[in-house]
Parts: C-alpha cells; structure tokens; sequence
C-alpha cells in the first residue's frame, strides 16, 4: 500500500453551502471516513492527490471564484499533497494525472470523493480502463438523489447502483474499515 494513492475527488464546500441546488443526500458520514481514510495516509507518508472541480456552469456553486469551489477544511490539502483540477467529470480529461501516476509507478488508487454517480464515477472508469488498481470506498463518498423520465431516485439508490455497476468491473468496493484493515 506504500506506493497506493489517496485520490480525493471533488470535496469542495459547495456540496454543502447550497443543498438547494443539490437536494437530498445519501451518507452525511462521508467526509468523515475520507478524514480517517487521509490521516492513516498521512501517518504512513503515503501519496495522496486531491481533485478539484472548476466548474464551467455559471450557476454552479463548484464554479471558480465562489466560496463553493473550496475544499473543505476535513481534507484541505498539505503543501506537499499534489493536486489536479478539472472541469469535465473525469480527473483524467485535460489534467496531467494519468502521466502523474505512471512517473511515479502507480499502480493502485484508493478512490473517495464527491458525487457516486458523477465525477467519483467517471474517473473510476477511466482508472480501471487506464489499468491501474482500483479501490473504490462506498461510504466514503455520496450522492443526490435524481429524477428522470417523471421517476424519483433516492440519493441511496443512486449510490448503490452506482457502486454495483462499478464494482468487479472497475474497481473493488470496499468501506473504509476495510481498507484500513488492508492497508494495516
């Protein structure tokens, strides 16, 4: 686990400065198992990469310029911690990670972050079609609930859906207990 990254997606204060843009939310512990998940990293000098989200949206609270678009203080960065931004659901589009992660011989990431079914998704996908290990952390990360086509989606539907289809294909789901006692 010593060359394992700590990748951290999208853990930006408007996810809470605005629940009306967003609406309802699963898993409210989330950030705090990403702090536990950050401080065992820590403690162990282990990599860690934060994302940030710049959103285009003018709308968006996550846009550049709003208090929104700050990380929130439980996973605020070191200065020695990398970071990445990006303005498309995937940490691996117009950013330098991929190239990153194979200079410095990656090979596995443990995923958490903001939103499932969103950016948390997408760049789970691309990690595991880039090749490299995948460690996706279900209750360290979170989602909203949706609609489409007249339905309503839970906040936890969407999760778990989304944790289904990624896991066994994109990535290993595990919770954060178990990746502690792993990386151990």
């Amino acid at each position: 686990m010593q060359n394992t990254v700590l990748l951290i997606v999208d853990v930006q204060k408007g996810f809470h400065t605005e629940p009306d843009y967003w609406g309802k939310r699963n898993n409210l512990n989330a950030e705090e198992n990403m702090s536990v998940l950050l401080a065992a990293w820590r403690k162990h000098n282990r990599p860690v990469i934060h994302i940030k989200h710049m959103s285009t949206n003018p709308a968006s609270p996550l846009r550049p310029g709003q208090i929104g678009n700050d990380f929130q203080e439980v996973v605020t960065p070191l200065p020695n911690e990398v970071q990445f931004t990006k303005s498309v659901n995937s940490a691996f589009i117009n950013t330098n990670l991929a190239a990153y992660l194979k200079d410095k011989e990656v090979e596995s990431l443990v995923i958490v972050g903001l939103t499932t079914d969103h950016c948390v998704s997408t760049t789970t996908r691309m990690a595991g079609n880039l090749g490299f290990q995948v460690t996706l952390v279900s209750d360290a990360t979170a989602t909203f609930e949706r609609r489409y086509a007249g339905n309503h989606y839970s906040a936890e539907e969407m999760h778990n859906l989304h944790l289904a289809s990624l896991d066994g294909e994109f990535c290993t789901v595990l919770s954060t207990a178990e990746v502690l006692e792993a990386s151990s």
